[in-house]
């Protein structure tokens, strides 16, 4: 009997290529303006721990707002029109903060207006990303696609911010935000070379938009192990949140690192994602698909004790960048598997014609509490010390994992998945 020939890498396949590649610019300049706006806004315009509260919150306000109608006008549009659109958008945005920066006429009223228009166009970009993938690669690909666009997320972390620590000893931070907006002209170049064409669903099929958001929220409430896993993501996010949004405040007034330090420790950090996403293939088929999302689940807020204890540790003579570094790298690790893994089975288990209305009400859920959890993180920190709002972040993140680890996610090596997508060839 003849030996099946082994399945071409999506590296091979034109359309996904083109994704990846603008993608891979995309995360380029979104990773140095990570960096560089907050810390514009700490050093420059000397923002309070409430002004970066809102400024976080600003940030992901849209999928509050907006989550769920997004998903429903999503699945009656061209998702890579809106791929394209949403990159436009947020570099000519970026355009205008780095404009007025550069000419003097920056403020956090700036940067949070800027910051809300942003979470717009992410919504929609980011909503239209994940149901475009299986589209363009059929779910017999999806993981391997997925697991590819995670690891250049990965080194995008791991290299940008030490390129940009440097750089910002060289240039302000308006500089680096800049190259964000021609990352994003570029991807939208990429993002036109795809060839693939979307059939547009029948008008005559489109349910009123309650009914449509409707379909979307009730296949994640209603379905075994989605339900559970949404709600506890959800819940993660909030505290997760609570202490992104006030990292690099702390690390600056708290921890006394350097600019050019938090660069580094970043991307020191984020060599564990690329780890990750090297073996995530391997540990998944190791573990199983189930216990390793319970698993990862938990050991993220484990390992984010090094960031509150980082305090307690410079007290007694360590270099607070030591915790920072080893609590990130590890969890970019348990972040990584997670990620890819709940992806790939949230993906697989959805129906084609729900997909954008299945990951916008997904997002809905799990982001529309951080614009809260932003301003939640701003007032405890102001009354109560930024050491003691991370722990609160350690404490609510281990009560948040508990759903997923007293479920049958541990139990199970392989998960259920469905829909009728069919496989492309990736020649």
């Amino acid at each position: 009997m003849p030996k099946s020939s082994p399945e071409r890498s999506l590296a091979y396949h034109f359309d996904f290529r083109q994704l990846w590649i603008g993608d891979g610019l995309s995360q380029v300049g979104a990773q140095l303006t990570a960096l560089a706006l907050p810390i514009y806004a700490v050093t420059t315009l000397g923002a309070s721990e409430m002004e970066m509260g809102f400024l976080n919150a600003a940030q992901t306000a849209a999928f509050l707002l907006i989550g769920l109608p997004a998903g429903a006008w999503i699945d009656r549009m061209r998702k890579r029109g809106v791929l394209i659109t949403a990159d436009l958008v947020r570099g000519l945005v970026l355009g205008a903060v780095v404009v007025l920066a550069l000419t003097g006429h920056g403020t956090m009223t700036v940067l949070i207006v800027a910051s809300l228009i942003l979470s717009v166009a992410t919504v929609f970009f980011d909503v239209a990303h994940l149901s475009y993938v299986p589209g363009l690669v059929g779910l017999r690909h999806v993981s391997e696609g997925n697991t590819k666009l995670q690891a250049t997320y990965s080194i995008a972390a791991v290299a940008v911010p030490a390129v940009g620590g440097m750089m910002l000893k060289i240039v302000s931070a308006p500089f680096l935000i800049a190259v964000n907006v021609v990352t994003y002209f570029l991807s939208v170049i990429f993002l036109g070379r795809i060839k693939k064409r979307e059939e547009l669903p029948p008008s005559d099929s489109h349910l009123p938009m309650g009914k449509a958001i409707a379909e979307g929220l009730n296949f994640i409430i209603k379905t075994p192990l989605l339900n559970r896993l949404v709600f506890a993501t959800g819940a993660s996010a909030i505290f997760s949140t609570m202490g992104w949004t006030m990292l690099i405040k702390y690390a600056v007034t708290d921890l006394k690192i350097a600019e050019g330090e938090i660069g580094v420790i970043m991307s020191a950090s984020a060599i564990g994602g690329i780890i990750g996403a090297l073996i995530v293939r391997k540990m998944t088929l190791l573990v199983g698909e189930g216990r390793i999302i319970a698993l990862s689940a938990l050991a993220t807020p484990i390992l984010f004790i090094g960031i509150p204890l980082a305090a307690t540790l410079m007290a007694a003579g360590v270099n607070p960048m030591i915790p920072l570094i080893v609590s990130g790298f590890m969890m970019q690790i348990s972040n990584t598997f997670f990620n890819v893994s709940q992806v790939s089975f949230r993906q697989r288990l959805c129906p084609p014609h729900l997909l954008g209305r299945m990951n916008a009400s997904f997002r809905f859920i799990v982001w529309g509490g951080m614009p809260i959890a932003s301003l939640l993180a701003g007032v405890i920190a102001t009354h109560f010390g930024m050491v003691t709002m991370m722990w609160v972040v350690v404490v609510g993140e281990i009560l948040a994992a508990l759903p997923l680890v007293l479920s049958k996610f541990v139990t199970m090596r392989d998960l259920p998945g469905g829909g009728t997508i069919q496989d492309v060839d990736v020649s």
